[in-house]
Order: C-alpha cells, then sequence, then structure tokens
C-alpha cells in the first residue's frame, strides 16, 4: 500500500513539475527536435497574423517606428512577449494582443519570426562610419560584433533607422518606456547626433 501511495505521489510530482516546465525549456526542446520544429514554424506563421498588420507577415516591420522581429533570438521574442503581458513592458496595444495568447502560440510565433531573414536597410555612408566607431566602444560587448544579440540581448542589425533613434533616446533619456540599467548608462553620454549615427550603422547590417 505504502509503495503504491509512494509511486502516485511520484507520478503526481512529475505531472506538476511537467506542467510548469518554464516555457524556455519548452522552446530549446522544440528547437531540437526537426519535426516538431517545422511543426511550430507552420503553426507560428498562422498564429502570428495578427501581427502581420504592424510587423509584417515575415517579420520586417510596415512602419518605420515599428521593430522588425525576423531573424530575432526566440529566447529573447519570448521574454519580450512574457514581459508586454505581465506589464513589465508598456504598451496597452501589445498587452491587450499579447494576452489573448496561450503559451504555445507564444513559442510559435517566437520561432516562427527568428526564423525569417531580415534585409538592410539603407544608411548615410559617413554617419554609418562615424557609428561603427561608436558601436564598437559602447555596445559590441553586449550585442556583439555582427549586433545580433543572444538569447538575452536583441539582434538589433538591420532594424528599423527611426526606431533605433527612438530607442536609443529613450533609454538614454530615462523615459520610463524603455528600462534598463545597463543600457541607459551605455546611452547616457550620447548626442542625439551619435545615436543618429548609431542607428545609421546598424540599419545597414545584414
Amino acid at each position: 500500500m505504502r509503495t503504491w501511495l509512494l509511486a502516485a505521489g511520484l507520478l503526481v510530482i512529475s505531472g506538476v513539475a511537467s506542467a510548469q516546465t518554464p516555457l524556455s525549456d519548452r522552446l530549446k526542446s522544440i528547437q531540437s527536435d526537426p519535426a516538431a520544429l517545422k511543426s511550430a514554424l507552420d503553426a507560428g506563421r498562422k498564429a502570428s497574423s495578427f501581427c502581420a498588420n504592424c510587423h509584417g507577415e515575415e517579420g520586417v516591420s510596415k512602419s518605420v517606428e515599428i521593430p522588425n522581429l525576423a531573424g530575432q533570438n526566440p529566447a529573447f521574442l519570448l521574454e519580450q512577449i512574457r514581459k508586454f503581458a505581465s506589464g513589465e513592458r508598456k504598451d496597452a496595444f501589445m498587452q491587450g494582443l499579447i494576452k489573448i495568447l496561450k503559451d504555445e502560440e507564444r513559442l510559435q510565433i517566437a520561432l516562427y519570426y527568428a526564423g525569417m531573414s531580415v534585409p538592410p536597410s539603407r544608411a548615410d555612408a559617413a554617419q554609418a562610419a562615424k557609428g561603427k566607431e561608436l558601436f564598437g566602444k559602447l555596445c559590441v560587448r553586449c550585442h556583439g560584433d555582427q549586433a545580433r544579440g543572444n538569447a538575452e540581448i536583441p539582434r538589433i542589425a538591420g532594424q528599423k533607422l527611426s526606431y533605433l533613434q527612438t530607442t536609443l533616446m529613450r533609454y538614454r533619456d530615462g523615459t520610463g518606456i524603455r528600462n534598463y540599467q545597463l543600457m541607459a548608462i551605455a546611452t547616457g553620454s550620447l548626442k542625439n547626433e551619435d545615436i543618429t549615427a548609431i542607428a545609421n550603422f546598424l540599419t545597414q547590417l545584414p
């Protein structure tokens, strides 16, 4: 009897642990299974249909003020989705849309957009050259040589010029819309023309 109860208890504990597995673990599991990944990508294309109005069908934004999602690290995208849902990132429109998504749909959308490619944009060559120098001093340690980031740091290569400028200014000016101490420190000494230069460098990266 005790053995049966112990076994049953272990099954319950196992079931709870399985149900509480973080989405990040689920993400890794899908990525390691080609069949599961293909299925998730197909589902992600469908689940992201309402995102396409702003972010584009393949994650390339239709507006200069809205970020590209194509090519972004899926773990980073998933974390931003979580932050919007919890209110850690402020945007009433995004928060309302994301709250109706199920966890599996959030995973699928993150994987789908991550699998898309983002085309580089045109930039002012002189500004980009200056921006490259500033990027090497202030940004490369976290964002990487190609500005493609990682699971915790966003890819900013190929991002929209205006979006990059606005975001950097928000960090620098402490508007409360974007809050991250390291970014506030990194951008604190930047002048508007410095931000323009960095944005020009980043937007033309593949």
